[in-house]
């Protein structure tokens, strides 16, 4: 399988960062080229074909939407930001999707698979969802550790962290509920109380207060009963 090709083009060094690691989380991105301006990208694509680009708006000498402009053929473009006054401008230049900074994980894999979609790069890289429906990249212990989701019994929150409970093992991340949340699928795994997300097909028993998971009793919270 292809790797999805992309650039980012951004000129915040905090906003480069968050991007590069956002991208090292999904294994089928594979980022050739960090630019601080535009101009720079403009003779990088002259000679190169990427996939994906992630173009800040306020960029030195020409601007991000100008920037676009220019290109003869563009490929897909997810545009980040901290301004909400450009979405129509970026609709009327095809733009993909739209991400307001500061950005979250689940929001920027939501933007990378309508990309996928919208544009020829499921036909020509990596098919929506084919890893991403597998397994998941967590930072564990200064590492991006794979976790594979059919292996995944339950989700628990440690206020800033998430405990995930395998068959085989057990991972602490720095993440949110809400951010691991939106990286579950939702056919396979259900929260049933704000710091419990177990998966649906590794319930062995179940009341209308609780779930039971190879032994393990987690409480079903009251605003989750009946859902």
């Amino acid at each position: 399988m292809q790797n999805i090709k992309c650039i980012i083009i951004e000129d915040e060094p905090l906003a480069v960062r968050v991007l590069q690691d956002f991208c090292q989380q999904l294994p089928y991105l594979q980022v050739v080229g960090i630019f601080k301006e535009a101009i720079s990208a403009s003779d990088y694509l002259r000679g190169e074909k990427v996939d994906l680009i992630f173009l800040d708006i306020h960029l030195p000498e020409l601007k991000g939407f100008d920037f676009l402009r220019t290109l003869v053929e563009k490929p897909a473009v997810i545009v980040t930001t901290a301004y909400h006054q450009y979405a129509v401008e970026g609709f009327e230049l095809s733009v993909t999707d739209y991400l307001m900074k500061p950005i979250s994980f689940p929001r920027f894999v939501s933007a990378v698979n309508k990309a996928i979609k919208t544009s020829g790069t499921a036909n020509s890289t990596a098919s929506v969802g084919s890893i991403e429906d597998k397994s998941i990249f967590l930072t564990v212990n200064r590492k991006k550790a794979r976790i594979i989701l059919d292996d995944i019994l339950y989700v628990e929150s440690k206020r800033e962290y998430v405990h995930i409970v395998t068959k085989q093992n057990e991972f602490t991340s720095k993440i949110t509920t809400h951010e691991i949340e939106g990286l579950l699928p939702a056919s396979k795994f259900k929260r049933i109380h704000r710091s419990f997300i177990v998966a649906i097909d590794k319930i062995d028993a179940y009341s209308r207060e609780e779930v039971e998971i190879q032994g393990k009793s987690i409480p079903i919270g009251r605003s989750f009963r009946g859902k």
